[in-house]
């Protein structure tokens, strides 16, 4: 059997080591020219597939490829694109069979979350069901770590790491200045439903006293009073009070605490920033002066201070990907399997597409004390290998020295035109 052309994609928000994976993606197919032809990316995810917006990864050379295991964000582009049902609109499976006709593509890795494996899923079922062959590998990523099965999710022990440096680092300038100026310090962290990366905020934690005092998790209800409360004994008892707040904190009947209104490309409740809704109610009730920051996308794109174990596991996903494709494997991704914490083992191990689409995992509640407010020493040690190690970029001038790649159009075969 003649070899057959090979689709990446990113989808859903992109993080420090996306690249890494795309890279162990690109050079493992790249190894195998007897079973796959070219390696194509799609541009701006599921979007580059639809609208027939390929990229030529073979214009790349082998240094610009291994330079994306230390690029952060997404280098073909991503999107937040979720395919309808088949029934729903047939129109876009069609268009993407015939892309995938065009071009002679046998094999879509799709790299992204848990919307974004739901895309795999459903393109996974279209060969069979639409009468053309081709095989779907998912492949996990997401710095919300929600995704089922996978012990971990790349992307997030970067995050993780970020959060845990950064909170610790604010602390300390907090603490020194509060008995004069600022006593209560509030960091925004990412995660809609789950809060793992709030949780990570807990590792800044060294001894009893140290920040963060409290954290606030999507997993628990969020009460105000209680809450202010807290505030007050932490700057009573250490003279200030450094708060974790995850993106997702809800009252107890399910609203966001800082709901928008809106909806995104997903149709998730657009969120409008928690801090500055935090604060305002620590400001009025007990008038401390206070900051606020949101890490936002400096946490996910924060390559200079990766996590050396999530940059292995990002490139080993991406290459165990091409392998179950290899193997005949289809409509299953790779997972990592957790053998052991300490010294901390994982493998490699396989998860049914159907088992993981658009299911979240959260934060277990035996990793958050009994109050609600903080990490358990459980958490800990799940947490803990998973921002271990440095993998540092090669800097220029006293920048990171990130590559861009040319990103070579794929001539386009079809003369019908498809909007997104």
């Amino acid at each position: 059997m003649s070899a057959r052309n090979v689709l990446y994609a990113q989808s859903g928000g992109v993080t420090a080591v996306i690249n890494a994976t795309a890279a162990g993606v690109i050079e493992t197919a790249r190894r195998h020219p007897d079973v796959f032809g070219k390696v194509y990316a799609g541009r701006d995810g599921i979007i580059g597939a639809l609208t027939e917006d390929l990229i030529d990864t073979g214009e790349e050379s082998e240094e610009a490829i291994s330079s994306l295991r230390h690029t952060p964000s997404g280098a073909f582009g991503s999107c937040r694109h979720k395919l309808k049902g088949l029934e729903e609109a047939p129109a876009e499976y069609a268009r993407l069979i015939d892309v995938f006709r065009a071009h002679d593509i046998g094999y879509f890795f799709y790299n992204g979350g848990g919307d974004s494996q739901d895309t795999s899923h459903k393109v996974s079922q279209i060969g069979e069901r639409m009468g053309y062959p081709i095989t779907c590998i998912g492949i996990p990523k997401t710095v919300d770590n929600d995704l089922p099965i996978t012990d971990n999710c790349p992307g997030f022990g970067s995050v993780a790491k970020y959060v845990a440096v950064s909170v610790r680092e604010a602390a300390f300038d907090v603490r020194s200045m509060a008995r004069s100026s600022t006593k209560v310090f509030i960091m925004e962290v990412m995660g809609r439903h789950a809060g793992w990366i709030a949780a990570a905020g807990g590792l800044a934690a060294e001894f009893e006293g140290d920040a963060p005092h409290i954290i606030l998790f999507p997993e628990i209800p969020f009460e105000e009073e209680r809450f202010l409360a807290r505030v007050r004994e932490s700057v009573d008892a250490h003279g200030y009070c450094v708060v974790v707040v995850s993106e997702g904190a809800r009252y107890p009947d399910g609203r966001f605490l800082s709901e928008a209104g809106t909806r995104d490309a997903f149709g998730h409740a657009q969120l409008g920033g928690v801090a500055p809704v935090i604060a305002e109610m620590v400001r009025a009730r007990h008038g401390y002066k206070f900051h606020w920051a949101v890490a936002d996308y400096l946490q996910r794109a924060a390559r200079h201070i990766a996590s050396g174990t999530d940059v292995e596991q990002a490139y080993a996903m991406g290459q165990a990907a091409v392998e179950f494709a290899l193997a005949g494997k289809n409509a299953v991704m790779p997972v990592i399997v957790r053998k052991a914490d300490e010294p901390y083992a994982w493998e490699v191990g396989e998860a049914a597409l159907s088992d993981v689409a658009n299911v979240e995992k959260e934060v277990p509640r035996e990793y958050l004390t009994e109050d609600g407010f903080g990490i358990t020493e459980a958490c800990r040690r799940y947490l803990r290998p998973l921002i271990a190690g440095e993998d540092f970029p090669p800097f220029a001038g006293g920048l990171p020295a990130y590559v861009r790649l040319k990103n070579t159009p794929v001539p386009k075969k079809l003369s019908a035109t498809f909007t997104v």
